[in-house]
């Protein structure tokens, strides 16, 4: 419990900023909580206990001085996704669902935490992350915009919503008023993110002027019939709310939880990675994942949903002079302060306003710059990162991101089976061994053919390496005594493999040709040493340097061709 440590060796000289960051942060938790929620497919009550309960425990449990824990953009629309079906409909039972996947991520998160498993979020590589991001935010930003207009749609994808949007409009559900503080509070928001503020954090002043606008102007001017209101929260703590659920219900949401724990921890991962970075200390990774768990658990028997760190409340802590997790503490306490003794002033607070909060927050998703990046750097990459995006618009969130997973996986076996591969030769007055593609002017060295093969040797590729060493040894004719295997980037070698290499072998020796391994790592020659194969490949097959291949297989002593001493080219 890193909190507890943090707690006895609290400086008096952290007090007033933690007291003041957590007010500013206040003004972001209320409005997202609330506009996550309805995200989710879930009440406002709801957004703010998965607000309060999971900033209490991280206090306790999380090992990041300033990290903020709370409902996200990224989680929603898959919550959603996982929980609408399952209810039917039906509010508490939704609740309940909820409830069950945040302890059910909890629990993966937990464990994974103790059996040191942050490794997993390896598989979100950073294509995956750009196109699945900039998906949500999409789906995110689409799903408001009846809301943001004042009218409701019933759909089950973006391409449904943005037909029901478009008919909507074109019916003329449009809300005026409704579409008046929508537009009207989105553009106070974005105003004001571009101009200097007294205020910490300029997104948390915009959103606390425009709700707070917005819900004076409904109750000074009487407006709660005319347009959709959040409504009055019920007052009252945090409490269980898993009733209804079974155990049938534990095993749908299994897949659901499995990905969102993906998710949450890859983003709270690199969150606490960089502010760590910042403040110039180190986060010990399982330690995070056993936090998060442990909020995540927290927050599902509390009548909250699955949480992660927030890549916009964070920031906004930290501007405003965060110090420690007592920020975090002060705006629960102050989050619940609100549900216990002003809930009703949500009654007057407009859905339009939430919903403009709701597509601000969404559009810090978006990374246009990030994949045009990729395009420019790797081709292979962008189109990783187009197909997790377009998998999660077409398919779905979660299966769009097992769909973009398993690309990814497929382009690096891709990768692995059809590597580079390069026939090394001599440039006079240049040190090393030189890929004789890429330089022209270069030559092999009478009787000798040096070939590199730039992967691990395995069941997929071991068949193309053979090929290209036999066709390799072809091109350079006749009088070839000596074939020189540049091993170095060969990390691994499998059954498979090995019995092509053995097949190579007869084939050179067969023809008086001798294989030498160069620079082969010392964990690959135990492989080869456990397939029994020490008789087969003595000590003076092997090579320190392919240097040193050169001169045994020449005759010569190192360094006396043209007075230069021959490496091979990294």
């Amino acid at each position: 419990m890193p909190g507890i440590d943090r707690a006895l060796g609290y400086r008096r000289a952290w007090l007033l900023p933690d007291l003041r960051a957590g007010v500013v942060l206040t003004a972001l938790l209320i409005p997202v909580g609330i506009g996550y929620a309805e995200v989710a497919g879930l009440p406002p009550a709801s957004g703010l206990y998965a607000t309060i309960i999971p900033l209490a425990a991280y206090a306790v449990f999380g090992p990041s001085r300033i990290l903020v824990l709370g409902p996200d953009s990224a989680l929603a629309p898959i919550i959603a996704a996982a929980i609408v079906p399952l209810a039917l409909g039906d509010d508490a039972r939704m609740v309940g669902l909820a409830g069950l996947l945040a302890i059910m991520v909890g629990v993966i998160l937990a464990l994974g935490g103790i059996l040191r498993l942050g490794f997993v979020t390896d598989l979100l590589s950073k294509p995956i992350r750009v196109g699945y991001l900039n998906a949500l935010a999409v789906l995110v930003i689409v799903s408001q915009l009846p809301t943001l207009f004042g009218f409701s749609i019933s759909a089950d994808s973006a391409l449904r919503d943005a037909i029901g949007i478009f008919v909507g409009i074109a019916g003329g559900q449009v809300n005026l008023t409704a579409t008046l503080f929508g537009l009207g509070s989105l553009a106070v928001i974005v105003v004001l993110s571009w101009r200097r503020t007294r205020i910490p954090g300029v997104l948390a002043a915009g959103v606390l002027a425009a709700v707070v606008l917005a819900t004076a102007v409904t109750a000074v001017f009487g407006l709660r019939d005319a347009l959709p209101v959040v409504g009055a929260l019920p007052r009252g703590l945090p409490a269980p709310a898993l009733n209804g659920v079974q155990w049938a219900d534990a095993a749908a949401l299994v897949a659901p939880a499995l990905g969102i724990a993906l998710i949450a921890f890859a983003d709270t991962a690199v969150l606490s990675r960089s502010f760590a970075a910042r403040g110039g200390e180190n986060v010990n990774g399982s330690q995070e994942m056993r936090a998060i768990g442990a909020s995540n658990i927290a927050s599902g028997l509390l009548g909250g949903f699955p949480v992660s760190a927030s890549s916009s409340r964070t920031p906004v802590a930290e501007k405003a002079g965060a110090r420690s997790q007592l920020t975090g503490v002060v705006g629960a306490a102050l989050v619940l302060a609100f549900m216990l003794f002003a809930p009703g002033l949500t009654d007057f607070l407009p859905s339009a306003a939430i919903a403009a909060v709701v597509i601000v927050a969404a559009a810090g998703l978006v990374d246009v710059k990030g994949f045009i990046a990729l395009v420019r750097m790797n081709k292979v990459d962008a189109t990783l990162s187009l197909a997790a995006f377009l998998g999660v618009l077409v398919v779905g969130v979660i299966e769009g991101i097992v769909v973009a997973i398993i690309l990814s996986l497929g382009a690096f076996v891709s990768q692995a089976w059809q590597p580079y591969r390069a026939e090394l030769g001599r440039i006079r007055g240049l040190r090393g061994y030189h890929d004789l593609s890429r330089h022209p002017e270069g030559e092999r060295l009478p009787g000798i053919v040096i070939v590199r093969f730039d992967a691990p040797l395995f069941f997929a590729n071991g068949g193309i390496f053979d090929d290209y060493v036999r066709v390799t040894v072809a091109a350079a004719g006749s009088g070839v005594h000596t074939v020189i295997l540049a091993a170095e980037p060969i990390t691994d070698i499998d059954t498979t493999a090995v019995e092509e290499l053995l097949e190579l072998d007869d084939f050179l020796v067969s023809r008086g040709i001798t294989l030498v391994f160069a620079e082969m790592k010392g964990p690959v020659k135990d492989h080869l040493r456990d397939y029994g194969l020490s008789g087969r490949f003595p000590p003076e097959r092997f090579a320190g340097t392919v240097g040193e291949a050169v001169d045994e297989a020449t005759g010569t002593l190192r360094g006396d061709l043209d007075g230069t001493q021959w490496d091979t080219d990294a």
